[in-house]
C-alpha cells in the first residue's frame, strides 16, 4: 500500500513591492495640495524658493517635508518686507527732512539778500527806480529801465553801471542760486537799424545788464541767464504814460534752488509755475 505524501500547504505571498512608488506619489500629492494652499499669498521670490526645494527633492531623493528649511514661511517674508518697509520710510522721511532744511537756510540767504538790496536802494535815494519781492520760490528785483537806459537804446548808461556792479558784489555772498535777468518793454512799436522788434529790445537789453554783472569773475556764468519777453508780460495797463513807464524794467529773478545729489544737478523749486 503505497503511502500518501502529505504536502503542506504553503499560503501564497502577495507582491506588495507596489506600495512603494505608490507611498512616493501619495508624498509627492501632499507637497503639491501644501503648495497649492500655500500659493493664496505667495510671492514671485517665495515661489523660486519653493521651485528649488522642489528640484532639489526630485533629483536627489530628498523628501519635500524632510527639508522644511528649504522654504521661507509667510510670516518670515512677511517680517522681512515690513522691515524693508519701514528702512524705507525711515530713509524718505531723513531725505525729506533734510530737502526742508535746505530750503529754510536758502530762504533766509534770500531774506538776507533782500534786505541788503533795500538798504542800497534807500542809502541811494532809487526807491522810485527799484523795487524788491521776496515769495517762497525766488527774490525778484525790478529796474525801471530809466534807471538804466536812454529810450530806445541797449547800452547801459555810464553812471547806471555802478548800479548793476554793486548788485554783483551782493551775489557773490551767494553763489549758488540761478539767477535769471529778463527784459521787458511796453506796447509801443520800435523798428530801427539795430531793433526789428520789442523782441529784440527786451533780449539786448537783459543781455547788457547781465554781461556788467559777469564782470565779476567771482560769479559763475553757468547760472546765469538772460531772456526777453518783449511786451508781452506786462504789470500795468498799456494805456497810461505811467502804466506804460511801469512796463519798461529789467528784472532779476535770484531762485530758491538745492542740490540733486544723486544726479549732479541743480532742481529749481518754482512753485509758481
Amino acid at each position: 500500500m503505497s503511502k500518501k505524501h502529505r504536502h503542506d500547504d504553503h499560503e501564497e505571498h502577495i507582491d506588495e513591492s507596489w506600495l512603494i512608488p505608490y507611498a512616493d506619489l501619495l508624498t509627492l500629492l501632499l507637497a503639491l495640495f501644501i503648495v497649492l494652499y500655500s500659493m493664496n499669498s505667495v510671492d514671485v521670490k517665495k515661489f523660486e524658493q519653493m521651485s528649488q526645494a522642489f528640484s532639489l527633492a526630485l533629483t536627489t531623493g530628498t523628501g519635500v517635508l524632510d527639508s522644511p528649511s528649504a522654504v521661507v514661511t509667510g510670516s518670515d517674508n512677511e517680517k522681512k518686507k515690513e522691515d524693508t518697509g519701514s528702512k524705507d520710510k525711515k530713509n524718505t522721511q531723513k531725505e525729506t527732512a533734510a530737502l526742508q532744511a535746505e530750503i529754510k537756510q536758502q530762504q533766509e540767504n534770500l531774506e538776507n539778500l533782500k534786505a541788503q538790496i533795500d538798504q542800497y536802494i534807500k542809502e541811494h535815494g532809487l526807491t522810485s527806480d527799484l523795487e524788491t519781492k521776496l515769495n517762497h520760490s525766488q527774490l525778484m528785483i525790478s529796474i525801471s529801465d530809466t534807471a538804466l537806459f536812454d529810450p530806445a537804446k541797449a547800452e547801459v548808461k555810464p553812471d547806471s553801471k555802478e548800479l548793476a556792479v554793486a548788485i554783483s558784489k551782493m551775489l557773490e555772498q551767494y553763489p549758488d542760486y540761478e539767477v535769471v535777468v529778463a527784459g521787458h518793454t511796453d506796447t509801443t512799436p520800435i523798428n530801427t537799424m539795430f531793433f526789428k522788434s520789442n523782441w529784440d529790445l527786451s533780449s539786448m537789453r537783459a543781455v547788457r545788464f547781465m554781461d556788467i554783472l559777469l564782470e565779476n569773475k567771482n560769479l559763475n556764468p553757468v547760472r546765469f541767464s538772460a531772456i526777453g519777453y518783449g511786451e508781452y508780460r506786462p504789470v500795468a495797463d498799456n494805456d497810461t504814460v505811467e502804466g506804460k513807464a511801469k512796463n519798461r524794467r529789467v528784472e532779476l529773478s535770484i531762485k530758491l534752488n538745492f542740490a540733486d545729489e544723486d544726479n549732479e544737478q541743480i532742481i529749481e523749486v518754482d512753485t509758481n509755475k
